[in-house]
């Protein structure tokens, strides 16, 4: 790994220590993030991204009124190469985490995520009540040239649900979003063309009872 990867990696250590979330320099370069924005584009010309379901199982539910954005699930062990890269650099910033922060995630998952023209994604937390396995919300945008007016915004919230708005996020290429995965409400804007992003989380293995 590039000292420049170790250096953000500890960056987001750093910022996930003091404030709980990230918003900055991706760990994808350049190079990496184009890739993996030909590789979206490639997959939605081909149909291979489907209306998202919450959830990651076969009995996973579509919900219209809560999102809207198509999506694909990268395979544990990806064949397309910008993927295999993608998932080495996210494993390497979860041997940071868990040195650093002693968090315990023992693995990622991470999905391609296209929001139509007027798509959104309300707000919400990425933990299930029946499931307390992802630990880190991680969020690489994928579109070059985006126009200040087009929306399609992230927003996080303050985690006390005052709505207080503690960061909004353009989804522009080269930024990443990153954040403990049960802390923080947030939500996708609607915007005014498609925008593509890689998601996912890191994960522990644990699983609450109910």
């Amino acid at each position: 790994m590039i000292a420049s990867a170790i250096h953000i990696n500890e960056q987001i250590a750093d910022r996930l220590a003091s404030d709980g979330w990230y918003v900055g320099e991706s760990i994808f370069d350049a190079a990496l993030g184009a890739r993996l924005r030909d590789r979206a584009h490639e997959l939605a010309r081909r149909g291979a991204l489907q209306p998202a379901r919450i959830g990651r199982s076969t009995a996973a539910q579509g919900q219209t009124d809560l999102r809207r954005d198509d999506t694909l699930w990268l395979a544990d062990a990806p064949e397309d190469a910008a993927e295999r890269d993608a998932l080495v650099a996210v494993h390497a910033l979860r041997t940071t985490l868990n040195t650093s922060l002693y968090i315990g995630a023992r693995s990622a998952e991470l999905h391609f995520a296209r929001y139509a023209p007027g798509a959104f994604y309300r707000t919400h937390r990425d933990r299930f009540r029946d499931d307390d396995a992802r630990m880190i919300t991680l969020v690489f945008y994928l579109n070059d040239d985006w126009s200040a007016g087009a929306g399609g915004e992230l927003v996080l919230y303050e985690r006390d649900d005052s709505g207080a708005v503690l960061a909004r996020v353009p989804p522009r290429a080269g930024t990443m979003v990153c954040f403990r995965s049960e802390l923080f409400p947030h939500e996708v804007l609607p915007a005014a063309q498609q925008r593509f992003s890689l998601t996912g989380w890191l994960r522990r293995d644990e699983r609450m009872t109910v």
